[in-house]
């Protein structure tokens, strides 16, 4: 399916909802943040998110620092 992710058009395959996605992506999920077709999603809800080809997603990597 065709996701766009940040701004970028991204075949991605595996992935039925948000939990999967993020697996497939490669994420640690403690440390992202995600946004699902305008509407941020807490980590709870990411199992019950399908993800269908057109979704708009933005994901923000979390960085401690001081």
């Amino acid at each position: 399916m065709e996701l766009l992710i940040n701004g970028e058009r991204r075949a991605v395959s595996g992935a039925k909802n948000i939990t999967e996605l993020v697996g497939v992506l490669g994420l640690e999920p403690k440390m992202v943040l995600i946004e699902q077709n305008g509407t941020a999603l807490r980590r709870s809800e990411w199992p019950d998110s399908p993800v269908k080809s057109g979704d708009q997603l933005e994901i923000l990597r979390v960085s401690a620092g001081g």
